[in-house]
């Protein structure tokens, strides 16, 4: 019998993935590189918390400065949509990254909980609205069969960035918080010189631009988009945990801030190495199937930690919890793209990152206060969140 050795099929399958990455034009991969060097240096927000209570806070005041980033993101996600569709990909990401940096200088020189949380609002806004327009950038050069392919190399190269900064960020807060704050805006200003310089000019959409009210109706009867957004929210309360109450889970059990950004990054490496290939698999199944399956897994992964006590533990609870990480969010980010009217294709995007904004305002409060008072309550609900997920995005249409 003439049977083909499986070292040969995975030659094909390893050529089929290289294959549908070269084919991505070179703008994608500038994109590429620019999301990295950003995330590379997002070295506050992971350690917001722990900035704020080594400096004096209390927690329930360092919860509700997380949940003010969180506010400047939902007003970032509709900015950014807008001015995506308006102004243009390449000049939002430019406006983004040049006023982040300089909100996120002012924020370390902050004294007062006042100030404190009015300049993190101010840096949730301008460090995040370049979002929707990376994402409607990359769906407006990328083909629609290409785009989960490509989707899952912009995620690689977020937590490639993801997989050095908190491990990075660890190291120099032995020096001082205050180069947290430096790194940061240095980042910023690097991938704000490369959209400069390397992306492309004048992308908006083809067609001519919808108003808002037209995008309100839009929006209003896609009852798909509706139950995406529903089960992102419910995930996103889950997801938005990782740097806040589980930072205080693992100092908590006598870990440092170190073995913390250790534990975090692990998520970014195991991405930048098993997602693309784990793509290559999802993508052979319905987007929804796909997504609940991930869902369960996060929430699933993370509620374990209730029973981690040890290293060896929390690290095998990010394993499972990637893993569902990895299974749903580029399947989920094509789903949109391909739900998305092209010349609403920002304000789309912007829609679903004001979803991810509003559980990142109530998710770290509510789970600090949660974990504070009922340890045992918040992990419960952890893993519910996940479960009605799942639900949501499964129930069909009519």
């Amino acid at each position: 019998m003439n049977i083909q050795p499986p070292t040969i099929a995975q030659e094909a399958r390893r050529e089929t993935l290289f294959s549908s990455l070269a084919a991505l034009p070179r703008a994608a991969w500038i994109l590429f590189f620019g999301t990295f060097l950003n995330k590379f240096g997002g070295f506050v927000v992971p350690f917001l918390t722990l900035y704020l209570t080594s400096s004096g806070y209390t927690i329930g005041q360092a919860g509700l400065a997380v949940s003010a980033y969180g506010v400047g993101n939902l007003g970032a996600s509709l900015l950014g949509g807008h001015l995506a569709d308006k102004l243009g990909r390449r000049k939002t990401i430019l406006l983004s990254m040049f006023s982040g940096a300089a909100a996120m200088l002012l924020l370390s020189q902050a004294h007062g909980l006042a100030l404190v949380i009015l300049l993190t609002v101010l840096t949730g806004l301008t460090n995040e609205f370049y979002r929707p327009a990376s994402q409607a950038l990359l769906a407006d050069i990328v083909p629609s069969g290409q785009r989960v392919t490509a989707f899952a190399a912009l995620r690689v190269s977020f937590n490639a960035g993801f997989a050095f900064g908190p491990a990075t960020a660890g190291l120099l807060a032995a020096y001082g918080y205050f180069w947290l704050f430096a790194g940061d805006a240095a980042t910023s200003v690097l991938f704000g010189l490369v959209a400069l310089l390397a992306l492309p000019r004048g992308s908006r959409s083809a067609q001519s631009n919808a108003s808002w009210s037209e995008a309100l109706r839009v929006l209003r009867h896609d009852h798909k988009l509706h139950q995406l957004l529903l089960a992102n929210f419910a995930i996103g309360l889950v997801f938005f945990q990782l740097g806040s109450t589980f930072a205080l889970h693992v100092t908590h059990l006598g870990f440092s801030p170190a073995i913390y950004g250790v534990v975090v990054s692990l998520n970014g490496a195991l991405i930048v190495f098993c997602e693309l290939p784990l793509t290559r698999l999802t993508r052979k199944f319905s987007a929804p199937r796909v997504m609940a399956t991930g869902y369960l897994l996060c929430a699933i992964g993370f509620a374990l930690n209730a029973f981690a006590h040890t290293i060896l533990a929390l690290v095998l609870c990010m394993i499972l919890f990637t893993l569902g990480e990895m299974i749903t969010m580029p399947t989920g980010a094509a789903y949109l793209a391909e739900l998305a009217p092209p010349d609403m294709r920002g304000r789309y995007m912007g829609v679903a990152g004001l979803t991810w904004a509003m559980a990142l305002i109530i998710g770290p409060v509510s789970g600090m206060k949660l974990f504070a008072v009922a340890p045992v309550a918040y992990w419960i609900a952890s893993a519910a969140m996940g479960i009605f997920a799942a639900v949501v995005i499964l129930k069909p249409q009519k």
